[in-house]
């Protein structure tokens, strides 16, 4: 059934059509904001897996640069088969809000994908896409709970916008991604130029506000062309089996979820699985697999319990009280920058590498080529966590954490004016027992300033926890994985002593209220600037100047015209300096000239050199020069590389000269002043008035 709802969305249409594309998907929608056009389509498989005990959710984001009127710039000519980062990320803002909705117990396979069909380079296609995740999946049989909504907000000059545009972005001091449900704030995601809590609040719930109208469209196409939902039946419980597997082992769990350390209560708990397993093979033969499930319900259970009614944390700390910290700084010899971090059982190295113009990262997208100076890439092995996994590429929680602190520390960053280097930050996570994302912005920051990084201040972050029981709430500061994995929430927040630079928050319950979020914010804001403060142990402002075996970068500008005369024809002079040298020489259009170096010795020299290329002569000043040519009236000399003037017959000496040829020829070294430069660009040179001044 062919179904067509709109809306006026920030002074914007805003469609979702149904019945037209895709129609053989379980649920499939079109959604258009401008003249940007996205497909998405919900499939479910149509047995359920039983054995998994996981929700199989795949949120695929594609973009395709047809979208955009251009051919893909790779080898094939096609998109590559790997998704961009920008594509990871934005699967991963899709999914995130969409994961906690679905009906519990299911498990048919079920995959979401949004392809990107046409970009206007105004409407960013991602948050059209998690709309038409939601009406896809909420007028399919797919039991999805929804429907979710997303915008963006952006901040410019003290007003809150509605879906910037690329150009109100630039300008914005706010970038968040709120994605909600009518009654609830369910994701947020977004960086911030060190706003404060209450700038940053009053984003999210703009655009909570805003969201409505998308939420209200998505019900309206739902009650058209909805199909009844598959009925699902929660996964059963063994009342006997439960009450066994409590018998056995509640005694022995109090003290595993009492034990501070992470691997000892790992191992105890290890331990006391096997126990209970052994204990129940003869009881229940066929059901071990359900009952190591329930142990594991126990666990959490207990631990939220310890928590709401007994106020103690697994590791014994006050609720808003962070784990120890140490930091160090220069931790690695041979790199630009290195710092370890460790905050309780988490700990991160991290480096920082400075490179030239040349090594930004080379990006090719819808909006067309861009090069990005500023890279974090975060890295999980599975050692810091005691485990043992095929090492491979990047995973999306890999690249998610690695953008989200990112954007907590490009916020501080100096300009690329001012610090012509391409910075690539990386974070080894060594261990982890919650929080390494934030501990990779404390080490980041600390990294950035070993490096001589002239950062605008120190950057933390501190990753919040909600236990929410009835009309109890416990807002946890610094959680552990363990409170991660229990908890109704995980709200990471960082920034400097001035305000916010980036948050993330994904809520596992129906919502949270504004109060709970601002009293979460407030206590972030308490552990932000304890963190700041322990990081001061490892170094307190950035390096003077960048360490003596890190490359050095020289600027200079030159007129445009002499541009030219640093290249050579096909380019021979640039590269005969590249060469001589050992550098890299970029040279921009507006006639800016990069130098990177080795060393500042090499530097200066190469510096040298480019004056002496690019000099213009200057009325009144002396000049050794090279007789080019001898003419009648006088001889042509080389001042500058490509520059000669004349000396005319009658300044050649302080008397009369009958012939050039008695004074000098070609190839001569003769020294000149400059009397005049016409309007034409012709100079006119004097030997006998530099002999004169020089006393000679």
């Amino acid at each position: 059934m062919h179904k067509k709802v709109e809306i006026d969305l920030g002074g914007r249409p805003l469609s979702i059509e149904t019945g037209r594309l895709a129609k053989q998907a379980n649920g499939s929608v079109v959604v258009r904001y401008g003249d940007t056009v996205v497909l998405v389509t919900a499939t479910a498989a149509k047995d359920p897996k039983p054995e998994v005990d996981f929700l199989p959710l795949t949120v695929e984001y594609q973009e395709r640069f047809y979208a955009v009127g251009r051919i893909p710039g790779s080898f094939f000519r096609r998109e590559i088969g790997r998704p961009s980062e920008k594509e990871t990320l934005s699967a991963r803002f899709i999914d995130r809000p969409m994961r906690p909705l679905f009906a519990k117990g299911y498990q048919h396979e079920t995959q979401v994908i949004a392809t990107v069909l046409s970009a206007d380079q105004e409407n960013d296609p991602d948050m059209l896409a998690m709309i038409g995740a939601s009406c896809a999946l909420s007028i399919s049989r797919i039991p999805f709970l929804g429907p979710v909504a997303g915008v963006k907000v952006g901040y410019v000059n003290g007003e809150y916008i509605l879906n910037p545009t690329p150009e109100q972005v630039k300008q914005s001091r706010l970038n968040l991604i709120v994605a909600g449900t009518r009654n609830a704030v369910v994701m947020v995601e977004g960086g911030a130029d060190s706003l404060s809590e209450d700038e940053v609040m009053g984003g999210i719930f703009f655009g909570h506000e805003k969201l409505q109208p998308i939420l209200a469209i998505q019900e309206e196409m739902r009650q058209a062309v909805g199909v009844a939902k598959m009925q699902v039946a929660p996964p059963p419980v063994n009342e006997a089996l439960k009450q066994r597997v409590a018998e056995v082992a509640a005694v022995k769990m109090q003290a595993v979820i009492t034990t501070a350390d992470k691997q000892q209560r790992s191992d105890s708990y290890h331990a006391l699985e096997q126990e209970v397993l052994a204990v129940l093979a003869t009881e229940f033969p066929e059901e071990l697999k359900a009952a190591k499930a329930l142990l594991h319900d126990l666990k959490k259970t207990m631990m939220r319990d310890r928590i709401v009614k007994e106020q103690r944390r697994i590791d014994g700390r006050r609720f808003d009280e962070v784990r120890p910290i140490t930091c160090e700084v220069a931790a690695l010899p041979k790199a630009h920058g290195s710092a370890l971090f460790t905050r309780g059982e988490t700990q991160v190295l991290v480096t920082a590498t400075l490179g030239s113009g040349e090594d930004e990262q080379k990006i090719e997208s819808l909006s067309g080529m861009s090069f990005k100076p500023f890279m974090l890439h975060y890295n999980f092995p599975p050692y810091c966590v005691g485990e043992v996994r095929m090492l491979r590429g990047p995973s999306r929680r890999d690249i998610g954490h690695g953008a989200l602190a990112e954007r907590a520390l490009r916020a501080v960053l100096p300009v690329n004016d001012d610090f012509a280097y391409t910075i690539r930050v990386v974070s080894e996570v060594l261990e982890s027992n919650g929080s390494s994302s934030m501990a990779t912005v404390c080490g980041g920051s600390l990294a950035l300033m070993d490096a001589g990084v002239p950062v605008r201040k120190a950057v933390s972050g501190i990753a919040m926890g909600l236990i929410k029981d009835g009309d109890t709430v416990v807002i946890l500061s610094d959680i552990l994985g363990d409170e991660d994995h229990l908890g109704d929430m995980d709200f990471k927040v960082t920034g400097t002593d001035e305000g916010i630079t980036a948050l993330q928050m994904d809520i596992k319950i129906e919502g949270v209220s504004k109060e709970i979020m601002e009293r979460a914010l407030a206590q972030a804001k308490a552990g932000r600037l304890h963190i700041l403060d322990k990081m001061k142990s490892g170094i307190e402002a950035p390096r003077p100047e960048v360490p003596a075996h890190a490359p050095k970068i020289f600027a200079m500008q030159i007129s445009p015209d002499k541009i030219r005369d640093i290249i050579g024809p096909g380019g021979k002079i640039i590269k005969a300096m590249t060469a001589e040298f050992g550098v890299k020489i970029d040279v921009e259009d507006d006639g800016k000239v990069t130098i990177f170096a080795p060393n500042g010795i090499v530097g200066d020299q190469v510096k040298t050199r480019i004056q002496s290329l690019t000099a213009e002569a200057e009325i009144g000043k002396i000049y050794t020069g090279k007789v080019q040519k001898i003419v009648d009236f006088g001889a042509f000399v080389e001042i500058l590389p490509g520059t000669d003037g004349l000396v005319h017959i009658s300044e050649l000496e302080d008397r009369r000269v009958e012939k050039v040829t008695d004074v000098l020829k070609e190839g001569d070294e003769v020294t000149v002043k400059v009397l005049d430069i016409d309007q034409r660009g012709k100079i006119r040179l004097s030997r006998k008035a530099a002999m004169k001044e020089l006393g000679s």
